[in-house]
C-alpha cells in the first residue's frame, strides 16, 4: 500500500505529464486512419539543409492537407540527432504521449539508436500502410528491411534511395573507377579531392566505403562490432587515407563541413571531385545553372555504399494518424515521381517502376544514375569506431 508521500508524489506527477490520448487506429484499418488523422498537426523533424529539399516538403504539407486535412509542419533540423534527444528526453521524463515529434526524417545509427531505446512506434506500423504493396522490395529488399544492418521490422516507412557517386566535369577530369585509382588521382592531382569533415554523414560514408574496400571479408562488417574491430579498421582503412590526406584539398589539414559546401569548391573549380549521395545532385544543380552542363557522376566499378532513407514515428507522437497518412502519402506514385524529378529534387524513387504513370516512369528511367552494384552499409555499431579512429588520427 502506498504512503500518503508516495500518493502525493504519484498525483503531482500526474498533474505535469500529458493526459493520455486514445491511441491512433493501426494503419491496417486504413479508413479510420485517415478519420482520426483529418484536423490533426503533424510535427516533421527532418533535415533542413537544402532549400529544394525543403520546398519539396512544403509541397507535400500543402497536399495532404488540402486531401486530408493534415497540418505539416516542417521542424528544420541541422543533425538528426537533435530529433532523438528530444523524444529520449521525454521518454526520460516519462512523457508517454502529446509528444513534440510525430514523424521523424530518420536512417542508420539514428534509427537503431531510437530502436535500441524503444522510442519508435511498434506494430509493424509501416508493413500495413496501403501503398507498402508497391515498395520495390525484389530491388530494395535489403535495405529496405535492414537498416544498418539491424532489422527494420516494420518501424520505419522507407521514402527515398542514396548512393555515393562523384560528381565530375566529363570535360576536364577522368574518374577514378575504383579506390586505387582515386589514391592515385589525388597524388597526380594535389589539392583536387577531399570529402566532408565526419561524423558529416558524407564524410563518415566515404570512411565506410573505404573500409569495404580494404577490408579481407566485407561479410564481417554486416555483423554487430566486437573486441577486434578497432584493430581491423586501424589495419585497413588508416594505410589508405594516411597516404591520401597529404595529396588532399589542403593538404588534409582542413575538411569541407558539409555537402553543401563541398559542392562550392566544386562549382568554384578548387576541387575536380565531389562526393555526394544522390546521383541525380549533378542534374539538379545544372539545371538550377550553379555547374556546368557538362558535369556527370561516377562510381566504383566494384560498387558503392548506398541506403534508403525512411519516416519513423515515435511511440509518444502526439498525431500519429496524420504522421501515418503522411508516411503513405510519401509513397504514393505522385510523390515518388515528383521527389525523383532532378527539377524538383532527383532523389531515386523505392517504388517499383511500374507502378508510376507514363511519365514518372519516364522520369525516372531518365533519371541520372550509375550502373555500379550498390554495397550494403556496415551494421550501425562500426560507425563510432571509424568516426573515433578517424579522429584520434587525423585531428591531432
Amino acid at each position: 500500500m502506498l504512503s500518503s508521500l508516495s500518493r502525493l508524489a504519484a498525483a503531482l506527477i500526474a498533474l505535469t505529464l500529458p493526459v493520455a490520448a486514445e491511441d491512433a487506429p493501426h494503419p491496417s484499418n486504413w479508413s479510420a486512419v485517415e478519420e482520426a488523422a483529418r484536423g490533426q498537426h503533424v510535427h516533421w523533424y527532418a533535415w533542413g539543409g537544402e532549400s529544394h529539399i525543403n520546398d519539396y516538403i512544403a509541397w507535400v504539407g500543402d497536399t495532404v492537407s488540402e486531401r486530408y486535412g493534415v497540418t505539416l509542419t516542417q521542424v528544420k533540423l541541422a543533425d538528426t540527432a537533435e530529433a532523438v534527444a528530444r523524444v529520449l528526453a521525454e521518454t526520460t521524463a516519462g512523457r508517454t504521449t502529446g509528444g513534440a515529434v510525430d514523424l521523424v526524417w530518420i536512417n542508420g545509427e539514428n534509427f537503431v539508436a531510437m530502436k535500441e531505446n524503444g522510442l519508435l512506434e511498434g506494430g509493424a506500423w509501416a508493413e500495413a500502410l496501403p501503398n507498402r504493396e508497391l515498395v520495390d522490395l525484389d530491388q530494395y529488399g535489403p535495405a529496405i528491411l535492414t537498416d544498418f544492418a539491424v532489422p527494420v521490422d516494420g518501424q520505419q516507412s522507407p521514402w527515398g534511395r542514396a548512393q555515393l557517386v562523384f560528381l565530375y566535369d566529363e570535360e576536364r577530369t577522368e574518374p577514378p573507377n575504383s579506390l586505387a585509382a582515386l589514391a592515385k588521382f589525388a597524388e597526380e592531382n594535389p589539392g583536387r579531392f577531399t570529402y566532408p569533415r565526419p561524423p558529416n554523414f558524407i564524410g563518415t560514408s566515404f570512411l565506410k566505403q573505404v573500409l569495404l574496400d580494404t577490408v579481407p571479408d566485407p561479410s564481417v562488417l554486416l555483423q554487430p562490432a566486437g573486441e577486434d574491430s578497432e584493430a581491423l579498421v586501424r589495419a585497413n582503412m588508416l594505410p589508405v587515407l594516411e597516404a591520401m590526406h597529404p595529396n588532399l584539398w589542403r593538404r588534409g589539414g582542413t575538411f569541407p563541413s558539409s555537402v553543401a559546401d563541398l559542392r562550392r569548391l566544386f562549382a568554384d573549380g578548387e576541387i575536380a571531385l565531389a562526393l555526394t549521395h544522390n546521383p541525380s545532385d549533378g542534374e539538379a544543380a545544372i539545371r538550377a545553372g550553379l555547374l556546368p552542363p557538362s558535369v556527370r557522376v561516377a562510381a566504383f566499378d566494384g560498387g558503392t555504399l548506398g541506403n534508403v532513407h525512411f519516416v519513423a514515428v515515435p511511440h509518444n507522437a502526439a498525431d500519429k494518424a496524420g504522421a501515418f497518412v503522411v508516411a503513405n502519402f510519401l509513397l504514393s506514385p505522385e510523390a515518388q515521381a515528383r521527389k525523383a524529378d532532378p527539377e524538383i529534387w532527383g532523389d531515386p524513387a523505392v517504388i517499383k517502376a511500374d507502378a508510376l504513370s507514363t511519365a514518372g516512369a519516364e522520369a525516372l528511367n531518365n533519371a541520372p544514375g550509375v550502373a555500379a552494384p550498390t554495397l550494403q552499409e556496415p551494421h550501425a555499431s562500426w560507425t563510432p569506431i571509424i568516426e573515433r579512429v578517424w579522429a584520434e588520427t587525423f585531428l591531432q
